[in-house]
């Protein structure tokens, strides 16, 4: 006969059996949600840019490698510097075929232009990469750091041009960063393209921009573009021979050359409002397999890309600070809204 002590003690066990087995099951379950139809990436610039080109490798990964039973197709929506793409995400409520490929434009965008629209109306999949930019001029001038260079732009009196990729965006920043860190003032040359800015360089219709590194790679293996420093805590971390001479990780950060300017900026995916948990895990789970692909990091190191792959919790905290970082950055430089500058006071 068994004893009360002997059957307590098998109901605990079993109690924890089931519990395990729950426990156990749940992520199975929370995994069984798939597409059913065809999957959009939307991407809210125009083809041919570095999100494009980004949505287009990682279309490529998961068609080789099956990573998604259902077609990937890329949707460009670059009306309105991106607003088109964003609030079409938006206005897809409970849609899981769709993912909006981001990048801190789902900041600046509606902190400049009052879009109505925050990151918090969609569900954020994963960050997969940073972007780190690096201060360019042209290789035939004296300018060797970037001392040399703030020098020569604080005498000139604000005559300096930047170029840069559309107006109160990334490069723009970067620009007012450097302005308020090194008390120097530039004139602000907007271009469609980074592309457009590292030509307009070489021909020395401007005097400096803050591309990403991939956006001057040709012109710097070609000796006609300087690199006087990365605007990022760290180096870039590849070390591999780009010039006769230098890596990108040669590049000293902006910090080391005395600029105090650090600035990075996230890539990554979201989905409509209105989705679930398990349709956000599905995707992550599928990005976390695109990261690990020798193909994907072929592209980071052809591109020049910070890897960093990031979901749940975490990136929601990034998100949420990110979102901190530009308010104080766009506010000080005066490129809010009136709208959000009154709601920033």
């Amino acid at each position: 006969m068994t004893s009360p002590r002997n059957r307590l003690a098998a109901t605990a066990v079993a109690t924890l059996a089931a519990t395990a087995a729950i426990t156990l099951a749940a992520p199975a379950a929370w995994a069984q949600w798939k597409p059913a139809k065809s999957v959009e990436l939307v991407v809210p610039f125009s083809a041919g840019g570095a999100s494009d080109q980004m949505a287009r490798v990682i279309q490529a990964i998961v068609t080789k490698h099956k990573l998604i039973e259902q077609p990937v197709v890329i949707l460009n929506k670059a009306g309105a510097s991106g607003a088109e793409g964003i609030l079409d995400v938006k206005a897809s409520a409970r849609d899981p075929h769709k993912l909006l490929v981001a990048s801190t434009a789902i900041f600046t965008l509606p902190m400049a232009t009052a879009l109505p629209f925050q990151w918090r109306d969609l569900n954020p999949v994963a960050m997969i990469a940073q972007d780190q930019f690096v201060l360019w001029v042209n290789a035939e001038t004296g300018y060797q750091t970037p001392a040399d260079y703030l020098a020569a732009a604080r005498q000139a009196g604000g005559k300096f041009k930047m170029g840069g990729t559309s107006s109160k965006r990334e490069d723009q920043i970067i620009t007012a960063n450097m302005e308020q860190a090194a008390g120097v003032k530039f004139t602000y040359i907007p271009y469609k393209g980074g592309g457009e800015a590292s030509t307009q360089l070489v021909g020395k219709h401007i005097d400096s921009n803050v591309n990403n590194p991939s956006e001057s790679m040709a012109q710097w293996r070609a000796g006609q573009v300087r690199a006087l420093c990365v605007f990022d805590t760290q180096r870039i971390e590849y070390t591999a021979k780009v010039t006769g001479s230098q890596a990108l990780s040669d590049i000293p950060t902006c910090r080391e050359q005395g600029l105090d300017v650090q600035y990075t900026m996230l890539r990554g995916f979201f989905l409509p409002p209105g989705t679930t948990p398990e349709q956000a895990q599905f995707y992550a789970g599928v990005m976390q397999k695109v990261v690990a692909t020798p193909e994907w990091k072929e592209y980071l190191e052809k591109n020049a890309l910070k890897p960093e792959y990031m979901t749940g919790q975490a990136f929601v905290d990034f998100l949420a600070k990110d979102e901190t970082r530009h308010l104080d950055i766009m506010k000080k430089a005066g490129f809010l809204s009136a709208s959000v500058a009154a709601a920033a006071k």
